[in-house]
């Protein structure tokens, strides 16, 4: 598992099945121009084409508590300006020109500091929300909790979180991810 970032700025194209990506990933930053060069687009194939393992669509399970809102990016037509496109729930965050570097840079480096196995698990938790079936409980929960978390140095080792938890010190993990 590995931390996926979708970054929407000029020269960017996610639109219809490429959508589908920036709706997978762990985060969408969008920057926000004044000029409408940056913007998102839905189409058809976003509303149930690329069903995920639980039978839901990308939009449904990011939507899952608000419908009625799936209704609403549907229904938007032509390309979504940074603005809009944030206020429909399309993105995680919409920094500026002047701030757009270090937001992205500091959200790489918040993931880079966290346990690579932790993340493994969190990051599963996220790619398959909703309904759980039987897939989703394989992909998103045992196989990434039982299998990698738990049983790993990162963990249970001489340095690991768990062997260090109460401890005045602190864990050292191994960064390399699988």
């Amino acid at each position: 598992s590995k931390s996926f970032f979708a970054l929407v700025d000029p020269g960017t194209c996610f639109a219809g099945s490429l959508l589908e990506l920036a709706l997978a990933a762990d985060r969408v930053y969008m920057l926000a121009d004044d000029d409408g060069k940056v913007a998102m687009a839905v189409s058809p194939l976003n509303a149930g084409a690329f069903p995920m393992s639980h039978g839901l669509t990308r939009l449904q399970a990011r939507f899952q508590r608000d419908p009625a809102q799936v209704e609403k990016v549907l229904a938007t037509s032509g390309p979504i300006p940074t603005e809009q496109a944030n206020a429909l729930g399309l993105v995680t965050m919409a920094p500026d020109e002047i701030d757009w570097e270090d937001d992205v840079r500091i959200a790489i480096e918040e993931r880079v500091s966290l346990s690579p196995d932790a993340l493994t698990g969190m990051e599963a938790s996220l790619r398959f929300p909703g309904t759980e079936s039987a897939d989703a409980k394989i992909f998103a929960r045992l196989s990434a909790w039982q299998n990698w978390i738990f049983q790993r140095p990162n963990a249970v080792g001489p340095e690991g979180a768990l062997t260090k938890y109460g401890q005045p010190d602190r864990p050292h993990f191994a960064w390399t991810r699988c």
